[in-house]
């Protein structure tokens, strides 16, 4: 058979029909793989596409988006604190600082230096400007002066061409109108370090820069700073604003706050002072509410506010008065005396005395089988006296009698019931809680025995005793509501931003008495009644037109050398703490007061007059809600 043979198209040999046909076979199988090969990977392509714009769309956008658009938050503005009839205690007011912006200002040091010749500026803002400058970016104005005065932004406004990059910018601080009257209670904010970072919610508090410190701003904070808001700008690569876009998320500002804190009471009690170093604080027993109290000396906390400098801070640590020292909370006091109706109670209430029980009195107690004699402070003493005797006139040994009969368990356990030994409780932050003499307390702290001669001085406190003035105030408070404890607390009213007007907090209810029996508190009662109308203070009762309960307090801490007195006070007459507690009316108390200062003769002659100071202020305002009252309950309306 003949085999057909192919010619090339170029003239070549031909080929084989059969290898024409093998090779015509092998393309169509090489193409249809190559198809098959690019229809998989289009395929593929199509299937992360889809993935991308589908599944991922949302997380993709998200990212585009952040490289685009900033979300910016919004400060809100910080709550407003009054006092308990409207006087503002910490506001927020507008003033002027001065920016830099590092690049337009080109050499900045040379700017602060030229700046410098029209503007005071301190190595303190220098080194604040440098501080911040290191957290912002280039095109970012950084503060160099805060709360400039009308005179410098007028100097500066005159030079302002020969400084670009420099701007007055408005911006809200916090003030303190009344300043160091209320430096301790209601405290002050201070610019954001890194301890407030490790315990602050960086969400909650981005934008922010100040937060509170110190007093209500520190203790309620979270109420008054508000809910951070939210606005989107678009940026370029550099993160420079293009512009803001319209999706917004307003600030929630915070809270206003109204204190039970009387200023016009509080202006007196400061007043009253003199400035002489001591604490004083006003309580209504009825409800805990804390109507005044004050720390002497004290301080302006408008310095702290944007960064106290280092000549003031220095001079208020050297200050040999302490006024950054809270003595209310943390002042450590011999209470005295004014210990005494208490442990006059305890005696009553475990069984130990009735009211009408005597004790001799001769100038000088004994333990049985000791030879140390615990002297009574006139010599002789005072015969024979009775718990309202002992009371009205301080007479040491119906003390020293009952604590010995008591023992130094139950001295402990039952004046503890009056918060002797622990914190009050009070809104506040940096409360003491003294020392109230036990057995366990002395193990604790020296690792020694309790000895019976330190029972006795115990009862008329001395000896191991340290009280903080609010905590003998709120003890003094549960005994003039008969033995009804509250807690102290500040924070009397809220307004929220939605709120037309304050919303007054509920009460706590009331707790059971830690007085059993009422005829052992009208004993007591009857006792610090007389000290004010014959006993220690009868110069204090004068015309009040209520009656008051009080005693005074007069500890020595200091002992004697070679005849000099080694004492906080230049003068040996006034080598004492000396402390003052009342409440008036004395049969249904409404004010309860304790004075107490760090160098005096006696209670009765320096601190009891403080005390009357503050009754008489807080008398007209009393008397006027009684009228009301009356006048409510007899149907005449408010």
């Amino acid at each position: 058979m003949r085999r057909l043979r192919l010619r090339g198209r170029r003239g070549g040999a031909p080929k084989p029909i059969g290898e024409a046909r093998v090779e015509a076979a092998m393309f169509r199988r090489r193409a249809l793989a190559g198809f098959a090969l690019i229809a998989l990977c289009l395929a593929g392509l199509g299937l992360r596409f889809s993935f991308l714009q589908v599944d991922e769309h949302a997380r993709l956008s998200a990212r585009s988006d952040a490289n685009r658009i900033l979300t910016r938050p919004l400060a809100p503005a910080r709550g407003l604190i009054y006092d308990r009839n409207g006087v503002l205690l910490a506001e927020n007011v507008a003033a002027f600082r001065l920016e830099v912006t590092a690049e337009q200002a080109g050499d900045v040091q040379d700017t602060v230096r030229r700046l410098g010749e029209f503007l005071p500026i301190s190595d303190d803002d220098i080194t604040r400007y440098n501080t911040l400058r290191k957290r912002k970016r280039s095109y970012e104005g950084v503060p160099l002066r805060l709360k400039l005065s009308e005179e410098e932004i007028a100097r500066f406004s005159v030079a302002r061409w020969a400084f670009p990059g420099v701007e007055v910018v408005p911006y809200l601080t916090r003030a303190y109108p009344l300043g160091a009257e209320f430096a301790h209670t209601v405290g002050y904010v201070g610019r954001i370090d890194e301890n407030d970072l490790n315990r602050l919610d960086a969400g909650e508090y981005a934008g922010t820069t100040h937060v509170g410190k110190t007093g209500i701003e520190r203790y309620y904070e979270p109420r008054l700073h508000g809910r951070v808001g939210y606005e989107k700008v678009e940026v370029n690569a550099d993160h420079r604003p293009l512009r803001v876009l319209p999706d917004r998320v307003a600030p929630v500002p915070g809270d206003n706050l109204y204190l039970s804190i009387d200023a016009r009471l509080q202006e007196a009690a400061e007043a009253a002072f003199a400035g002489r170093a001591g604490a004083a604080v006003a309580l209504d027993p009825r409800n805990g509410e804390v109507l005044a109290m004050v720390s002497v000396p004290s301080f302006d906390p408008n310095l702290f506010v944007n960064g106290i400098s280092g000549a003031d801070y220095k001079a208020l640590l050297d200050n040999d008065g302490k006024p950054l020292l809270n003595r209310l909370l943390r002042g450590t006091y011999t209470p005295g005396s004014t210990i005494k109706p208490f442990v006059g109670l305890a005696g009553l209430e475990l069984g130990l005395r009735r009211p009408e029980d005597t004790v001799l009195s001769t100038g000088e107690f004994f333990i049985p089988g000791q030879s140390r004699a615990y002297r009574d402070d006139v010599r002789g003493g005072f015969g024979r006296v009775d718990l309202v005797q002992a009371i009205a006139r301080s007479v040491n040994t119906y003390f020293y009698s009952v604590s010995l009969d008591m023992g130094i368990d139950r001295f402990s356990s039952y004046l503890s019931r009056f918060g002797f030994g622990q914190t009050t409780g009070i809104d506040l932050v940096g409360e003491g809680s003294g020392v109230l003499p036990s057995r366990e307390w002395k193990r604790a702290r020296f690792n020694q025995a309790w000895y019976p001669g330190e029972t006795v001085i115990a009862g008329i406190g001395q000896g191991y005793w340290i009280v903080t003035p609010l905590q003998l105030g709120n003890a003094v408070a549960t005994l003039a509501a008969r033995g009804v404890p509250h807690t102290p607390h500040l924070l009397r009213a809220v307004q929220a931003a939605s709120d037309d007007r304050p919303q007054v907090l509920p009460l706590a209810p009331d707790q059971a008495s830690v007085i059993d029996r009422a005829a052992n508190w009208q004993a007591v009662q009857r006792g610090m009644i007389e000290v004010v109308q014959a006993g220690t203070a009868r110069a204090v009762g004068g015309d009040f037109p209520y009656p008051i309960a009080g005693k005074t307090g007069t500890a020595e801490r200091y002992s004697r050398t070679d005849e000099s007195w080694t004492s906080i006070s230049a003068s040996p007459i006034e080598r004492h703490q000396v402390l003052f507690e009342c409440f008036t009316p004395a049969d249904d108390a409404r004010i309860a007061v304790i004075v107490a200062l760090e160098a005096g003769r006696s209670g009765a002659s320096d601190a009891a007059p403080i005390a009357r100071r503050i009754l008489d202020t807080w008398l007209p305002g009393d008397q006027q809600r009684q009228r009301e009252t009356l006048a409510t309950s007899d149907g005449g309306g408010p």
